[in-house]
C-alpha cells in the first residue's frame, strides 16, 4: 500500500508493563507505507513500570502523530481495547488497528492487514499465525500453546459455523463503522474479549478476512492463565450458541439492531416442518399470523390453497387470499370460509387473549372435518427451569422468553385452554430446540438433535422446547342447539 488519503487509520497500541519494548515497537511502524491520515494511540493500562513515560517522552520514535494516554485504574486487556475503540469512534477514524506493545506482533505487516478493510473487501482483518502450516512451531510458539490454540479454534469453528485458521491472534484490524454496530462495551475486560468480539462480528454477518503473519516469542511476560482463558473461551462460545437458539439472552450477542426476524425452520424437526408435513396435499388452509408467507410458500408447493392473515403486509405470491388484520383486535374478518386446516404457529404467545381467538375460530370456522394446529414455546423446558432455579428469567429477541411474548404455556395449560374453548385434542408432540439454526447442518447438530428429539419424546414436559398440538372443532353451542331443535322437530312430525 502506498501513502495515500484512502482512509483515516488509528493504530491502537495496548501496553502493560512494556517499558522495554514499547519504543522498538513504535520505531518499527512502517509510516511511509501507511495511509496519509494515520495516527498512533498508545494506551498504558496503569503499568507499574515506566511504560507511559517511555512512550510519552520518545514520540519521535515514529514519524506519525502519536497520542499517549494512561488509564488511572487498570482496565484489563479487554477494557483497554474498549477505550481505544471508543476513541476511534469519537475521533472519526475509519479503521482501527490493534497492536500489542510487547512486540509479539510484527508492525511491518500493518500495510497488508489494513488493506482489505481500507479497500472495502472486509469489515475486519486478522493476522493468523496458523495459515502457514507448521510455521508457528518453527518460530518458537510453545507446543502447549500451539495445541491449545488449534483445539480451541477447531471447537469454535464447529460451534460457530466458521472456517477461521486462528481465533486467538491479537493482531487485528477493524472497520470503525462496523464497531459502531456492535455492543462491544458489554464485553468482558478480560483476555477473552477477543473471542467475544469475533462472535459479535459473526452474528452480525460482518466480513472477516485473514492474512498470514510471522510468529514471534521473546522474553515478554505472559499475563494469561491458559486454563482460565480456555475455560472462558469455551463458556463464551457455548453461551453465544445458546443465545442464537433463543434459550438464554445475552445483551452482548444481541447484534440485530432491535429487529427480530422470524424465518422458516425446515430440514429438521420444528413447528414449521411438523405442520407442513401434517397438512394434506391440495388442502384449503388458513394461516394465522402468517408473516411474510414462509410456511405458505412450502404449502403452495403441495398444491394447497392458503389464506393468510397478518397485521403486516405480506407478499401475495404464495397466498390465494391475504387479509390484513390484527389478531389482538376482537372479531375475525367476516366470510373467512371453510378450511381443512387452520394453522396458529408460534402465534398464541404474542396475543393479549388467546382464549378469545380460540373461541372466535370455533364460532367462525367450525366444520366437522377441520383440524387446528397450534404451536407455542414450552415455558417448562429444562433450560428455563434451571435458569429460574438460579435466579435467571431474562427476556430476549427470540426464543421461549421472546420480548414480544405476552402469554407463556406448558403442555397442560395449552391443553386446558383448548379443551375449555371447545376443542378435542387429537395429537400432541414435543418439539426439540432448533439446534441446526444455531450450529448449521453438520454431524454435531444432527447428533444433538437426535438426543434432543429422544428426550422430548421421553419427557416432553421437561425436554420439549415447543408444544405441538392438533385438535378438532367440537360444535359450538349455537349449532348444537339448532341441531337439537331440528332433530326434535323431525321426531314430533314423525308418525308413531
Amino acid at each position: 500500500m502506498t501513502n495515500s488519503s484512502a482512509g483515516k487509520v488509528l493504530i491502537l497500541v495496548v501496553a502493560y508493563n512494556a517499558e522495554k519494548t514499547i519504543i522498538p515497537v513504535l520505531g518499527r511502524i512502517p509510516a511511509g507505507s501507511l495511509p496519509g491520515m494515520t495516527e498512533v494511540l498508545v494506551i498504558d493500562d496503569c503499568s507499574s513500570d515506566g511504560t507511559f513515560s517511555k512512550a510519552y517522552g520518545n514520540s519521535s520514535a515514529c514519524p506519525l502523530k502519536i497520542t499517549v494516554l494512561r488509564n488511572p485504574v487498570n482496565q484489563g486487556y479487554g477494557g483497554n481495547q474498549k477505550i481505544g475503540y471508543q476513541y476511534a469512534i469519537e475521533k472519526g477514524f475509519d479503521v482501527v488497528v490493534l497492536l500489542h506493545g510487547d512486540g509479539q506482533y510484527a508492525p511491518e505487516k500493518l500495510p497488508d492487514l489494513i488493506k482489505p478493510v481500507i479497500d472495502g473487501e472486509a469489515d475486519a482483518c486478522f493476522g493468523s499465525r496458523m495459515m502457514e502450516k507448521g510455521a508457528a512451531l518453527k518460530k518458537g510458539m510453545p507446543l502447549y500453546k500451539y495445541l491449545g490454540n488449534r483445539i480451541l479454534t477447531v471447537f469454535e469453528n464447529i460451534m460457530l459455523g466458521t472456517r477461521l485458521t486462528e481465533f486467538h491472534s491479537g493482531y487485528r484490524v477493524y472497520s470503525v463503522p462496523a464497531l459502531r454496530k456492535l455492543p462491544f462495551c458489554c464485553n468482558t475486560n478480560d483476555f477473552h474479549f477477543d473471542t467475544e468480539i469475533i462472535i459479535q462480528f459473526i452474528l452480525a454477518g460482518l466480513r472477516i478476512k485473514e492474512i498470514p503473519i510471522p510468529t514471534y516469542y521473546g522474553d515478554e511476560i505472559c499475563y494469561v492463565n491458559g486454563l482460565v482463558y480456555a475455560g472462558n473461551v469455551v463458556r463464551t462460545t457455548i453461551a453465544s450458541v445458546v443465545h442464537r437458539m433463543g434459550l438464554l439472552f445475552q445483551r452482548k450477542f444481541d447484534v440485530s439492531g432491535g429487529k427480530t426476524v422470524y424465518d422458516l425452520k425446515i430440514g429438521y424437526q420444528s413447528s414449521h416442518s411438523l405442520a407442513i408435513d401434517a397438512v394434506d396435499e391440495g388442502a384449503r388452509v388458513l394461516d394465522l399470523a402468517c408473516g411474510s408467507g414462509y410456511v405458505a410458500r412450502e404449502l403452495k408447493r403441495k398444491g394447497c390453497r392458503v389464506t393468510g392473515i397478518d397485521m403486516n403486509e405480506a407478499g401475495s405470491g404464495c397466498f390465494e387470499k391475504f387479509i390484513l388484520h390484527n389478531l389482538d383486535l376482537p372479531g375475525l374478518p367476516p366470510d373467512l370460509g371453510v378450511f381443512e386446516w387452520i394453522l396458529v404457529l408460534d402465534c398464541l404467545e404474542h396475543l393479549d387473549s388467546p382464549e378469545r381467538l380460540a373461541a372466535e375460530l370455533r364460532e367462525k370456522c367450525y366444520s366437522a372435518g377441520t383440524r387446528l394446529i397450534i404451536t407455542v414455546p414450552n415455558i417448562g423446558y429444562v433450560v428455563t427451569r434451571l435458569a429460574l432455579l438460579f435466579g435467571q428469567f431474562n427476556y430476549g429477541r427470540q426464543g421461549i422468553l421472546d420480548l414480544t411474548h405476552k402469554r407463556l404455556f406448558t403442555f397442560r395449560s395449552l391443553r386446558r385452554l383448548l379443551e375449555q374453548e371447545g376443542y378435542q385434542i387429537v395429537r400432541v408432540k414435543g418439539i426439540p430446540p432448533p439446534i441446526p439454526k444455531a450450529l448449521g447442518d453438520n454431524i454435531i447438530s444432527r447428533s444433538l438433535m437426535a438426543v434432543s428429539s429422544f428426550l422430548a419424546w421421553l419427557w416432553r414436559g421437561m425436554f420439549a422446547y415447543q408444544v405441538y398440538m392438533e385438535a378438532r372443532f367440537l360444535p359450538p353451542l349455537g349449532r348444537l342447539l339448532a341441531t337439537t331443535i331440528e332433530s326434535s322437530s323431525r321426531d314430533i312430525s314423525r308418525p308413531e
